[in-house]
């Protein structure tokens, strides 16, 4: 959870420097930083997600009657 809230202060802190370093737009930049984090870290999740269950649903191959008979 640390490591979140330190991702989004340090992502914050870049949009701001990116606008110049003014004041009172701290909110909007926490916010900004935020969903991108957040719309970063479900995205990363879910192709975890689906590339496990589609590893999950593959179907195990047998061996054919010639490969047993052999």
């Amino acid at each position: 959870m640390q490591d979140l809230e330190q991702a989004i202060r340090e992502r914050a802190y870049h949009l701001w420097m990116e606008e110049g370093c003014q004041h009172g737009n701290a909110e909007a930049h926490w916010l900004a930083a935020q969903r991108e984090i957040l719309t970063s870290s479900l995205s990363t999740l879910g192709s975890v997600s689906t590339a496990s269950s589609s590893q999950k649903k593959a179907p195990k191959r047998r061996a054919s009657n010639k490969a047993r008979a052999a």
